[in-house]
């Protein structure tokens, strides 16, 4: 019996421990809202010539600054461990403020992106360096943009535009690193599987709630 004991404490809870921890404790709990109705887009002009709204769709925002082209390993990392993935979710949309002047530079980076993965989701839009200020002052992020009007960080939007983020011991996880390969797969994947869950949810529940009507 002793033998026993000590086996299955030795092998068995250290397995039962991992697998807790790696299904995520974020998981189990709603994703927190960090700003309420954030602002949709302005007039903006699009690469694609579209016009790119926040309503009605789940967006990962993220702001270029000049240098998209040397920051492409970024947009390859984001590509790669969240947008192939998810990219076929009809509601969903990647989205990129970028300043007016750097149009040639998304388009290139848009074509590579395009040599491996479906852009449809894709969106890169432009305006003036004072607007880009404007609107993100108006996420009330404690971080802040770069000289350049960049950051590799990225943003969670549900489809009320409110931003979301992980609670953390000394706050929110306001955005994730587009630079760390391990903040995608790990944090930002977690986080945004909560999402998805939390509208799944909630079109099951509305779905069952029609069919007992």
């Amino acid at each position: 019996m002793k033998k026993n004991i000590v086996l299955f404490i030795l092998f068995v809870l250290p397995i039962v421990a991992y697998l807790f921890f790696a299904s995520g404790v974020n998981s189990f709990t709603k994703l927190p809202v960090i700003t309420t109705k954030v602002a949709d887009f302005g007039n903006w002009k699009s690469l694609k010539n579209e016009k790119v709204s926040l309503n009605g769709k789940i967006t990962i925002l993220g702001f270029s600054g000049t240098n998209l082209l040397k920051n492409r390993g970024n947009y390859f990392n984001l590509n790669e461990k969240i947008y192939q993935r998810y990219h076929t979710f009809k509601d969903l949309q990647f989205v990129v403020v970028c300043p007016l002047g750097t149009e040639i530079q998304a388009a290139k980076l848009m074509d590579n992106l395009d040599d491996f993965t479906d852009v449809s989701q894709w969106h890169f839009i432009f305006t003036s360096p004072e607007e880009i200020t404007k609107y993100y002052n108006q996420l009330k992020l404690v971080g802040k943009l770069d000289a350049d009007l960049g950051t590799p960080n990225v943003y969670i939007l549900d489809k009320e535009r409110n931003l979301r983020g992980r609670k953390e011991k000394k706050g929110y996880k306001e955005g994730y690193s587009t630079f760390h390969p391990a903040d995608l797969s790990n944090e930002m994947l977690d986080d945004f599987k909560v999402i998805l869950y939390e509208y799944r949810a909630a079109l099951k529940k509305n779905h069952n709630a029609t069919k007992q009507l």
